[in-house]
């Protein structure tokens, strides 16, 4: 009864695991661009970036603009005329009043308004780039997160293996010394190392379900949500370290967003240079005005009309501000080189070191495969001679835990090996499908 009911449990539980959604990995990935919080933080940044690049943010464009002005006073006031008479008034009201539209627009400013545009569009760029490494970053979450599920899973069905194999040991033993066989020993080992298994199996279930809830945070979807995953750890065996480099120097976004900074600084010096250059602003307007004065000659006045002009303003002397502003941003532009330099040579670097441990995983997967071929073989044979009883305890469990290790590193070394796979991709700006 007791077997038959576990068998219905086991039903039970692969019925509802099939019944689940199947998440693969490209939909998984799909799901995080969609709603991924940082990535919609980033996404909304290079919009701002992208709104900001036109014309007129640049100070291309004239600046038109509505004034109104009004003044007015109630004055006592004392008037003593060239002829010698004087005239004196007592809250003496005197008001003013201007309207119109003004415009002002600079002609020329050293070719600063050109350089703050090409800025603007380097800004730009420098958006994409770091969404672009966000976006990266975030996939790169997501796949390793899916592929440990894999993982997890795979050593789970390992862990269910080895309890069938542990409750078939204990119904043995516990049949054995029903026809005085074997000794209550045998019965109460077999007892022990079943309860072990099922410790084991309850905390990988508990580890499988909490990366589940992680995945899901990490799609921005209800933690609640329940899904099951592939069986097999596909690895991309056909990496080469001279492709990846060259992808790397070409797409690698944080070295992209280097390269970036490096030409706004170039484009920060040429605003600065532009102070050494006249600023011509021409300036134009239509104006009404109208005057109303209690005391004097004219008592009422108003005007409409065009006016025009032209301002240049050129600097001599600022106190060498414009030299050190030049010296300032040059050190800057040599700053932003020898950090493009630094994150090539750290990229390299890391490819370098990734790739060794790539190519490392990669052997050990059939490495790992073989032994647990081996680690299978010699447990079945070990289950024969138990059977009959040609065998103690002891080397049983032995064979027994040993293919379950094997199982478990065999999958372990698939993991790894994907890591390295998505970390070298990584670098190379070439995670995608």
């Amino acid at each position: 009864m007791n077997n038959i009911l576990k068998l219905l449990t086991v039903f039970f539980i692969v019925f509802q695991s099939q019944a689940q959604e199947l998440l693969t990995v490209e939909e998984a990935v799909r799901i995080a661009l969609e709603n991924n919080y940082e990535i919609r933080i980033a996404t909304n940044n290079l919009e701002i970036d992208k709104t900001g690049v036109n014309i007129g943010n640049a100070g291309i464009l004239p600046a038109v603009a509505a004034t109104a002005n009004s003044n007015n006073s109630i004055q006592n006031s004392s008037q003593t005329r060239a002829d010698g008479n004087t005239i004196e008034l007592d809250n003496a009201l005197n008001n003013s009043f201007n309207y119109g539209v003004v415009m002002d627009w600079t002609i020329f400013d050293g070719f600063r308004m050109f350089a703050r545009y090409n800025q603007l569009k380097e800004l730009e760029n420098l958006g994409e780039a770091q969404l672009q490494q966000t976006i990266l970053a975030k996939v790169s979450d997501v796949m390793i997160t899916y592929y440990d599920l894999v993982q997890q899973q795979q050593q789970l069905t390992a862990l269910d293996s080895t309890l069938v194999i542990s409750n078939q040991r204990l119904t043995l033993a516990d049949n054995r010394f029903s026809i005085g066989k074997s000794s209550k020993l045998e019965v109460l080992n077999a007892q022990v190392d079943m309860n072990t298994d099922q410790t084991m199996q309850l905390r990988q279930q508990e580890l499988y379900k909490n990366t589940k809830i992680r995945l899901n945070q990490i799609l921005a979807r209800d933690t609640k949500i329940e899904f099951r995953v592939i069986d097999e750890i596909p690895v991309d065996d056909g990496l080469f370290l001279p492709v990846l480099e060259e992808l790397a120097l070409q797409q690698n976004p944080l070295l992209q967003a280097q390269v970036i900074s490096n030409n706004i600084a170039k484009l920060e010096l040429k605003q600065v240079r532009a102070g050494r250059y006249p600023t011509l602003i021409a300036s134009t307007g239509y104006q009404f005005s109208e005057s109303e004065s209690s005391l004097g000659f004219i008592s009422f006045g108003k005007s409409r009309g065009l006016n025009y002009g032209l301002s240049a303003r050129m600097n001599i002397f600022d106190g060498f501000t414009q030299k050190q502003n030049e010296q300032i941003a040059k050190i800057q532009i040599e700053n932003s080189e020898l950090v493009i330099e630094q994150q090539s040579l750290d990229l390299q670097s890391q490819l370098g070191i990734a790739y060794q441990t790539y190519i490392t995983n990669i052997s050990l997967i059939e490495l790992e495969r073989n032994n647990e071929a081996i680690a299978k073989e010699n447990l079945e044979i070990t289950m024969e001679k138990f059977r009959i009883g040609t065998i103690p305890t002891i080397e049983f469990r032995t064979a027994q835990l040993n293919y379950i290790n094997a199982i478990v590193r065999h999958s372990n070394a698939r993991f790894q090996a994907k890591l390295s796979e998505i970390s070298l991709k990584e670098f190379a700006g070439n995670l995608t499908f």
